[in-house]
């Protein structure tokens, strides 16, 4: 499987709410070093999961919009737009940030990211 295919597995809609997708989906050794606009965060694998949790909580559908996407060898670079539906308001969709990240792809997972953020 290519990097890319692999990179936009993760991204297909409302996967980022689904543990056991994500998880398989990982490499162990995961990290993720993110920018954000409210400071810098790092985060490994159960960190990824414990987030994933958490959308699955507050929303019941999420949505990635590609607008640029990238590949390198083993990196894949990707620009895109996530957009959620929450519990309270399921008809409207509603942007959530918009996202930078350039992924490194090992033993066909997602290995490390490094990722930007702004959020609405």
């Amino acid at each position: 499987m290519k990097p890319k295919d692999i990179v936009l597995d993760f991204y297909k809609s409302d996967v980022l709410l689904d543990r056991k997708t994500v998880s398989e989906l990982l490499h162990p050794e995961v990290t993720i070093d993110w920018n954000t606009s409210k400071g810098f965060i790092q985060m490994d694998f159960n960190d990824i999961l414990s987030l994933t949790d958490e959308l699955a909580k507050a929303y019941v559908r999420s949505k990635i919009r590609i607008s640029h996407i990238l590949q390198e060898k083993n990196l894949v670079s990707l620009r895109f737009s996530h957009f959620v539906k929450t519990i309270e308001n399921p008809r409207e969709e509603m942007l959530m940030g918009n996202f930078f990240v350039i992924w490194e792809v090992k033993d066909d997972k997602l290995f490390k990211g490094y990722q930007m953020s702004h959020f609405s």
